[in-house]
């Protein structure tokens, strides 16, 4: 369920201002949300950020911006204006965090550089998130997540081997940059406490995908190995594979660990194959991935997915269930660490969502409200900054609220 705040979230009194749109600059304001920072969403008065648009809506109310907009006040402002631009460098002088992701030159046109932040704030972060970072031949070039997923090798190795290039059907580069910039903001707040002065994070989404894609430039580099599609099979062990049980369900089976890959053969009825040369190293068993597969895969289609599972806890060895987000909202485990939890919304009542990312045993994080509506804050935050209604009423006929 959801929770206040209390005097102990870990980043409570950090304030952040989130000027980005669409995915990963937003997400990543909202992971320091979630732990207690004040996060205030900037977005255009006649422009909201898109993804309020983006996927299935109730009510007219977009369902993923519940989820990217919670624990954060929603103010509207267009920075292009000059009543704009003051009121954001009036809001840069007490905050501690900025997050932004136009592209290269936008905020410096408007005159919010960082030249210009840091003078009314040197205690100031500003995290720069955009698709190919702030230099290079495509810094201007306009990019989204998927670009990444492509420039990064994932899709190249992603997929059936006699298939094409597979992108994901959700936005799986823009979620790693946004762990990635919440822990590049973390890195930059610790070296302020050292310096006492902030910096600038220029994050390339391009980059922590190709981070998490492992050692393939190293192979590459060193062997001149370039990783093929493989499916769900693996290169570096077998049997790695989905197999469909007889109730027709599917199950995936890792064996990354040699005692495990053991464990399976036994169980599986082909002890055997232990003793044969290439079955002790996870690469060599990758090269007959085929009758490894034929062995674990017949025997798990003459059981159902439940007496599978079961069989393979019981042995010691890794599996699991193929869910969908129906299996997920029911799974015991997921139930019991509060994975997907309850949040009371006024707009649309209780709704279920992903928890915060992780337990913290003396300084939890909680949600606190899920995302409000466009603008709903814009007049508290203003009087907050000191703005008397006159000047506020000046800025609204101005277009810049």
């Amino acid at each position: 369920m959801n929770a206040p705040n209390t005097p102990t979230a870990p980043l409570e009194g950090l304030r952040v201002l989130d000027l980005a749109t669409l995915f990963a600059g937003p997400l990543a304001a909202t992971l320091l949300g979630d732990f207690g920072a004040e996060v205030v969403k900037v977005e255009h008065p006649r422009r909201p950020d898109p993804s309020r648009g983006h996927g299935p809506a109730k009510d007219g109310i977009g369902l993923w911006w519940k989820l990217l907009g919670r624990n954060k006040r929603t103010m509207t402002l267009d920075l292009s204006a000059p009543g704009g631009r003051e009121v954001l460098l009036e809001l840069a002088a007490g905050a501690d965090v900025v997050v932004e992701n136009f592209r290269p030159g936008t905020l410096e046109r408007w005159g919010l550089g960082w030249d210009e932040l840091s003078a009314v704030n040197p205690r100031l972060v500003l995290a720069r998130v955009t698709a190919f970072g702030q230099f290079g031949p495509y810094a201007h070039r306009p990019g989204f997540g998927t670009l990444a997923e492509a420039m990064s090798g994932f899709a190249a190795v992603t997929g059936e081997p006699d298939g094409p290039p597979t992108l994901p059907p959700f936005g799986l580069a823009d979620s790693i940059a946004a762990l990635a910039t919440a822990y590049a903001v973390m890195a930059a707040l610790s070296g302020r406490e050292r310096t006492g002065r902030g910096q600038v994070i220029d994050l390339a989404i391009i980059e922590p995908i190709l981070t998490v894609l492992g050692p393939q430039p190293l192979w590459y580099d060193q062997l001149g190995y370039v990783q093929p599609r493989t499916g769900n099979r693996s290169r570096n062990n077998a049997p790695r594979n989905t197999y469909r049980t007889s109730d027709g369900h599917w199950v995936a089976v890792s064996t990354s660990a040699q005692s495990v890959a053991e464990r399976v053969m036994r169980l599986v009825g082909r002890p055997e194959l232990i003793d044969e040369p290439w079955f002790a190293a996870g690469t060599t068993r990758a090269e007959h991935a085929d009758e490894l597969d034929e062995a674990v895969g017949h025997w798990i289609a003459r059981r159902t997915r439940d007496e599978a599972v079961s069989a393979f806890e019981k042995a010691e060895a890794a599996i699991a269930p193929v869910h969908d987000v129906r299996d997920v909202m029911e799974d015991p485990q997921y139930r019991a660490l509060d994975s997907v939890t309850e949040v009371d919304d006024p707009e649309l009542g209780p709704l279920r969502m992903q928890n915060v990312l992780f337990r913290l045993s003396k300084t939890p994080g909680a949600i606190r409200w899920a995302g409000r509506p466009h603008g709903a804050d814009t007049e508290e935050i203003l009087t907050e900054l000191g703005l008397v209604p006159s000047r506020i009423a000046a800025l609204r006929a101005e277009g810049a609220l």
